[in-house]
């Protein structure tokens, strides 16, 4: 059982899993870009040994792969399953008690461990002495990407078991020197909305007085894996760590501070005060885009601790798919027989990584309670869509495409395109759109109306087919002045690039009016073949594979404000459109830039993949 990433590395080299990269190199893009290479080859864990300018070693790729993320937890994986699998149904215990037999010792790991003192509180040291990650060209400074945050309320707490109850555990951006951050005094705190630490927050707000934040890297993997579980409100991520770890969590508890994590490689210690807030960012995102700066709060930083020989594990986030990508697909593992349990009539969900996974959530639903009306407009579908958008972090969803899983049985959640093309024959666009408008989006889309703000649509298609989807750009396609020649995404879905003189980041008002001079162009009839058309700036680069099209179309275009359609009309406040929809997918002036690697870095690591490394058949 793994106590910290020392654990963890001798595991991996043991096992062939790990790579000792013994060459002088930068935490400045250098280190991020060659993570970013080895884990698009599938590539193995990498401990980099000689970090310039810090004494501590860097982890990079740890969860690379999902067999990787597999073997890190196979002595308890299959106990954690059989765990959630009685959370769903207890009874399942009183059918099969041999095969629960271990139930009983994975609710003892769930119990953290209070203790007196700990290896994490070995040294201490300062935040200059970390080290400097800086993963893309623009970002505002270094930062910590794998981190373990511990919230508190003020308090006061009755005892450490109440304290303990009190925690919250999540993974939110930390910034560690740049804009207006006093060095080794402040770090910068970026949480996304809708997280845990806002509850603290207000607590904070409300009580007058500052909250406790402690920041752990490293210890057990199962702490990381925690830190970004979807785990109900009010169950501490601390049991799921323990449970996943196989052992209790130590944690040192005392009146006068946060929890301390004891066998954490490193601890930030600190406190926010509520009121205060200064610039944080930019920073590349997993949405492929800088998110910009920002006013966020800042953590006082009180104390820096590390355990002797302590590995600084980190990840590199960008345009998916990225080492986060195996956090969803390890996390699906566990809790995906979940959601069809908290709602009805749901048979899967899928949160699309390629499109940066809030911005496209796809769900198979099912029509239960009036099964003897031949009726194909969707009904408990859109209650299920609904309950969907009211679930957690789900409520981030800005696209919600949903069908009916009886009228394809074997339809596949994870079959994107075949999950496009069932939509597509089916959808009604005249009905079958159901928009919420200036509401909450992601803090890191900025397709909306500004920071958190945007709108989001329920497309609900049910039914049988009303339509066969070209394989083929039809030959009337007509000509229209500004565009260029159509390119075929998928089966019904076309794009459209702006000619280059009109392309760019020009007025919301030129952008409408093309799109409405080629709904004016095209015929309603066009929705027998080609439902669904997307106006982008690159159609050659939106067609070329899957994975362009959905990042594309979902990271720029907010749907209230970039959705519209040939014939469309307003019927009791109701949207539609009688031939294909248009998105329109371009880049909007009002959008983040992309993320684009450093040219000079990229030559660096060009230079050492040629060096004949063992690193360098992976780059």
């Amino acid at each position: 059982m793994y106590r910290s990433m020392k654990d963890v590395v001798e595991d991996l080299k043991r096992s062939g899993q790990l790579i000792e990269v013994d060459v002088p190199l930068s935490s400045h893009l250098e280190i991020p870009e060659i993570q970013r290479r080895v884990y698009a080859n599938q590539g193995p864990a990498l401990l980099f040994t000689r970090v310039e300018n810090c004494a501590f070693p860097m982890l990079g790729n740890l969860f690379g792969t999902l067999e990787r993320a597999r073997f890190l937890f196979r002595h308890t994986w299959k106990r954690v399953r059989k765990a959630i699998e009685l959370k769903i149904d207890p009874n399942q215990f009183f059918r099969r008690p041999l095969h629960y037999a271990s139930a009983p010792a994975v609710a003892w790991t769930m119990l953290p461990k209070t203790v007196r003192s700990g290896p994490v509180l070995a040294h201490e040291t300062t935040i200059g002495n970390l080290p400097k990650q800086v993963s893309w060209p623009e970002d505002g400074g270094p930062f910590v990407t794998l981190p373990q945050v511990l919230s508190l309320p003020p308090g006061p707490f009755r005892n450490a078991r109440h304290q303990l109850g009190s925690i919250n555990l999540g993974m939110y951006r930390i910034q560690l020197s740049g804009n207006q951050y006093l060095q080794d005094r402040e770090v910068g705190l970026h949480y996304q909305i809708h997280r845990g630490i806002g509850v603290h927050h207000r607590a904070a707000i409300e009580a007058g007085r500052p909250f406790p934040v402690n920041i752990f890297l490293g210890g057990t993997p199962a702490m990381t894996l925690a830190a970004v579980m979807p785990l109900p409100e009010g169950m501490s991520e601390l049991t799921f760590a323990g449970a996943l770890a196989g052992h209790r969590i130590p944690v040192l508890a005392g009146s006068n501070r946060a929890p301390i994590y004891a066998d954490a490689d490193f601890c930030i210690v600190g406190e926010v005060d509520p009121t205060m807030v200064k610039p944080e960012g930019p920073f590349g995102d997993h949405l492929g885009y800088y998110s910009l700066r920002h006013d966020f709060p800042v953590l006082q930083v009180k104390k820096v601790y590390h355990r002797p020989g302590a590995i600084w594990p980190f990840t590199v986030v960008g345009r998916p798919p990225q080492e986060d990508t195996v956090f969803g697909a390890i996390i699906h593992e566990l809790t995906g027989p979940i959601v069809p349990s908290l709602i009805p009539g749901i048979r899967a969900v899928h949160a699309v990584d390629e499109a940066g996974v809030h911005p496209l959530l796809l769900a198979i639903g099912s029509e239960r309670y009036m099964p003897f009306r031949s009726s194909h407009r969707p009904q408990e579908l859109l209650t299920q869509a609904n309950a969907l958008l009211g679930q957690g972090q789900l409520s981030l969803a800005k696209y919600v495409l949903i069908v009916d899983g009886t009228d394809d049985p074997s339809l596949d959640i994870h079959d994107i395109q075949r999950f496009f093309v069932h939509l597509l024959e089916r959808v009604d666009w005249r009905n079958d759109l159901h928009f919420q408008t200036r509401t909450t989006i992601d803090t890191l889309d900025y397709s909306g109306e500004g920071l958190n703000e945007g709108s989001k649509v329920v497309i609900a298609a049910r039914g049988s087919k009303r339509r066969n989807l070209v394989t083929q750009i039809p030959e009337h396609w007509p000509s229209i002045p500004g565009l260029g020649k159509p390119k075929l995404c998928l089966p019904g879905v076309v794009a459209i690039a702006t000619d280059q003189r009109h392309s760019g980041r020009v007025s919301h008002l030129d952008r409408t009016k093309t799109v409405r001079e080629l709904a004016k162009s095209l015929d309603a009839s066009m929705i027998d073949c080609v439902p669904l058309i997307v106006l982008v700036d690159d159609a050659d680069f939106t067609s070329l594979h899957l994975r362009n099209f959905l990042w594309n179309t979902f990271t720029r275009s907010d749907p209230a404000r970039d959705i519209y359609g040939v014939g469309e009309s307003i019927i009791d406040k109701h949207w539609g459109c009688e031939g294909p929809l248009i998105i329109d997918a371009r880049c909007k002036p009002h959008h983040a830039p992309p993320l684009i690697e450093d040219s000079e870095t990229t030559a660096k690591v060009d230079a050492l993949a040629a060096a004949g490394e063992p690193i360098s058949r992976f780059l």
